[in-house]
């Protein structure tokens, strides 16, 4: 051990001993910013929400009584749930799906290196920088019956011969929505999956080439797994921004009479503010029922993904 260490060790341990002696009101001023910003914007709500689905409210928003769990129970026996909830189930998986494929694929391109690379990567991440409003708007321009861009190309090539009303006809919203969902979707996947690229070594793939494997054996032995992580975490972020995501499903489906193309969370905006009673205590009910939704579903998602993991162990 050299004089220099010698020196340093009283300095060493009296910075351990400062730094574990530090109080609880140092910590708090460091973290309350934080705590603030969580009490305010996630317990609170949360707070507000499951005491309002307990609730009577006249139609102007005034609370008149408690209603007990009426609320549960008319939203549970509602006609238009299971429409609603198979809406949901469609719009979730295939938006999900859809976005991790061709977002794996994307990355893949992304990651080679090829003239104007730079600029393809800019033009992929616009959809995400821009509000999802914008972006929904900008379909719903273009899915004009009228005077949409999608109708009149699709008639000058000849492949239509009458306009499609893409947003009013009952067979193409969902598709439309969908087309929509996955374009605002595949920015920050594709991004997420490129990352999980650039963070595999070069030597893996070079063992794999000097082996003599095929480029089909070393995406599938080499690449998915080591990409397994970060499909994870993109999978699971989907699924909770998809099933959260009203702009698109309002903006391009709101006009439209009747809870046909409706979500669970564009269903639950419409019994508190577009259906004749405004109920809100049931849209409380709804909300409460749509969080323990995502989260039963993440955690099946996330207890499957790990019994595969245990298996091939």
């Amino acid at each position: 051990m050299t004089p220099v260490d010698v020196a340093a060790r009283p300095v060493l341990r009296r910075r351990r001993r400062d730094f574990g002696s530090a109080s609880m009101g140092e910590a708090l001023l460091w973290l309350g910013p934080a705590l603030v910003l969580i009490l305010g914007v996630v317990v609170y709500p949360a707070i507000t929400l499951f005491a309002t689905s307990f609730g009577t409210y006249s139609i102007t928003g005034l609370r008149k009584g408690s209603a007990g769990f009426d609320n549960y129970v008319n939203f549970l026996t509602s006609p238009d749930l299971g429409q609603v909830m198979w809406n949901t189930l469609v719009w979730v998986v295939v938006v999900v799906v859809l976005t991790i494929v061709i977002g794996l694929g994307l990355a893949q391109f992304l990651s080679k290196s090829f003239f104007g690379r730079r600029f393809v990567r800019w033009a992929v991440i616009v959809p995400w920088a821009a509000a999802l409003v914008i972006s929904s708007q900008l379909f719903r321009l273009m899915y004009d019956y009228y005077h949409g861009i999608i109708n009149h190309v699709l008639l000058a090539l000849g492949i239509i011969h009458t306009p499609i009303d893409w947003l009013g006809d009952s067979r193409f919203v969902m598709p439309s929505m969908i087309l929509v969902g996955v374009f605002v979707s595949l920015p920050f996947t594709a991004y997420l999956f490129v990352a999980g690229l650039n963070a595999i070594p070069a030597d893996v793939y070079e063992a794999a080439r000097i082996d003599g494997a095929t480029p089909w054996q070393t995406y599938r032995t080499i690449t998915l797994p080591l990409l397994r992580p970060a499909i994870l975490i993109g999978v699971v972020l989907n699924m909770i921004y998809v099933f959260n995501s009203f702009p698109v499903i309002w903006i391009l489906n709101g006009s439209n009479p009747g809870v046909g193309n409706d979500t669970m969370i564009t269903y639950m905006y419409k019994l508190a503010f577009k259906s004749g009673d405004h109920d809100i205590g049931m849209s409380a009910a709804a909300g409460i029922f749509n969080v323990l939704i995502i989260l039963i579903a993440v955690g099946i998602y996330l207890r499957f993904v790990n019994w595969r993991q245990g298996d091939k162990a």
